[in-house]
């Protein structure tokens, strides 16, 4: 399974593993496996934990959550109650355990719930300190959220290299059409 981590926050970059949510919706995490595989891809732990069915159904409501928290916040409206509570629930959990090594390597460890919990507490920093730095791509067919840390905050694309170019060159093409 190939993920992205292109959206400057690990809560973005979970939330961003559902792709095209408007056009043809894409689901990299369809299995417990597909999860513990983006524990490690994502650098949220060193090793895959264990993960059953029901943990699986747990990250896809809080991710699920956290898109429509993101979304509120991005169009101004008041945050969903229920959302918050899922997002809430999840933040009092212990968090991945992080662990400086005497040779200056960071070990990274913990469960599917440790993993849950730490993407809670990015994403309730995004939404109460820095939500006017989130954004939503500008590519028409790209869904994927972002924080915008440019000089200008005024970034458009999730990534350069993918919905930039291609914006891009499609603005280009449309200008040397013949």
């Amino acid at each position: 399974m190939e993920f992205v981590f292109v959206s400057g926050s690990a809560s973005l970059d979970f939330v961003g593993t559902v792709r095209s949510r408007r056009d043809a919706p894409l689901d990299s995490l369809t299995t417990p496996g597909d999860l513990a595989e983006w524990t490690v891809a994502s650098g949220m732990l060193d090793d895959p934990p264990p993960v059953t069915e029901a943990d699986l159904a747990s990250a896809v409501r809080l991710r699920e959550a956290i898109h429509r928290l993101m979304l509120a916040s991005i169009g101004g409206s008041p945050l969903p109650a229920e959302d918050c509570g899922i997002l809430n629930r999840a933040t009092v959990r212990v968090p991945v355990r992080r662990e400086l090594q005497s040779d200056g390597t960071l070990l990274r460890s913990g469960s599917v719930r440790a993993v849950l919990a730490t993407l809670s507490h990015d994403a309730v920093d995004l939404l109460t300190q820095w939500p006017t730095l989130v954004k939503e791509c500008a590519a028409p067919s790209c869904t994927r959220l972002y924080v915008d840390r440019s000089r200008r905050s005024s970034r458009r694309w999730c990534d350069m290299m993918r919905c930039g170019n291609r914006a891009k060159a499609a603005t280009h093409r449309s200008r040397h059409h013949v």
